[in-house]
């Protein structure tokens, strides 16, 4: 078998499998916790304006959900944002574009570090997006299918007005079950195929992809956007995958039957979302890039960052809507 890139997250079989959400605390409401003051007895944080500070990664398609969702919410002002270097070392994500390498607000160079202030035992890998708690430093959570919601549901007294209803209360069991779907095949499956060890795990995860690549694609055929007329969560989810087809997943990850320019529907479904305000503006090629060629030396040991593909089309009318 070939040698793993996460070793503890490859089942015997060859099988990329992921591993689970270390912190999965929550920031509510409804929390018994006084202001100031840490989580309650079921783990639910306060929930406080200028609190809480998100980790995220230009690279990472988990933590551009969180940013995307924070900024379409207009939570910008409410929730700090910081930002990791898109290259990882062996400490893992580092606060190299901050002034001396340190997270102005948390005081910490290495995302880890906050990890361990939580966990001393933590042994995991360190993953983002992580919200963390800017009054003891400790992470609240990195469960990022929960946090993204919660944005939605438990921050809603500081949206802005006239704010999108991301995840509506009538839709949300067909919704439940369509982001089960792309997660399993679409979101997680780029990577099930690019850290398969094995040439059947890796046939199983292709097949699985571009199989429900074209049932969303002939759903999208129908109708603007996943559940109608209105963009919520599940397109921000596509939409951070789609972002990165063409210049990582096509190549790096092997996810090559088509580019994402030759599935006529959803190219211009993701062009759509691109051009819409709150999407485009925290797309960063250029990290995105670096990250998967630069940090993936069990697949790409050269760590030589391709200079294609063309990207101009983004911008190009997409004839939807």
């Amino acid at each position: 078998m070939a040698r793993a890139q996460f070793s503890a997250e490859t089942a015997g079989g060859g099988a990329f499998v992921r591993q689970p959400n270390r912190f999965t605390g929550r920031v509510t409401p409804h929390s018994t916790s006084p202001e100031g003051g840490g989580p309650d007895d079921q783990g639910r944080w306060p929930l406080e304006a200028g609190r809480y500070r998100l980790i995220w990664c230009r690279a990472c398609p988990w933590a551009h959900r969180a940013r995307i969702v924070r900024g379409l919410l207009g939570l910008d002002e409410v929730i700090s944002l910081g930002t990791v270097d898109p290259i990882r070392d062996e400490r893992g994500w580092r606060f190299s574009l901050d002034q001396d390498g340190f997270d102005p607000v948390l005081g910490i160079g290495y995302l880890s570090d906050a990890y361990l202030s939580t966990d001393p035992d933590y042994t995991g890998r360190v993953t983002v997006p992580a919200l963390i708690d800017t009054v003891t430093g400790r992470v609240v959570t990195n469960d990022y299918p929960q946090l993204t919601l919660d944005f939605s549901t438990e921050w809603r007294r500081f949206h802005k007005p006239g704010a999108p209803d991301l995840y509506p209360i009538e839709l949300r069991p067909e919704m439940d079950a369509l982001m089960a779907e792309i997660h399993r095949d679409v979101n997680n499956g780029v990577y099930r195929c690019g850290f398969a060890t094995s040439q059947e795990a890796y046939d199983e995860a292709y097949r699985a992809l571009f199989t429900r690549l074209d049932v969303l694609s002939e759903r999208l055929s129908e109708r603007r956007y996943l559940m109608g007329e209105q963009i919520t969560e599940a397109d921000v989810r596509l939409f951070t995958t789609l972002v990165r087809f063409d210049v990582a997943y096509h190549g790096h990850f092997k996810c090559n039957r088509q580019k994402l320019t030759e599935m006529p529907v959803l190219w211009a479904y993701a062009r759509d979302l691109f051009q819409t305000p709150g999407f485009g503006e925290t797309v960063d090629f250029d990290h995105i890039k670096r990250h998967y060629y630069a940090t993936h030396e069990m697949i790409n040991p050269t760590r030589i960052v391709p200079l294609g593909p063309d990207l101009s089309g983004w911008t190009t009318p997409h004839g939807r809507g």
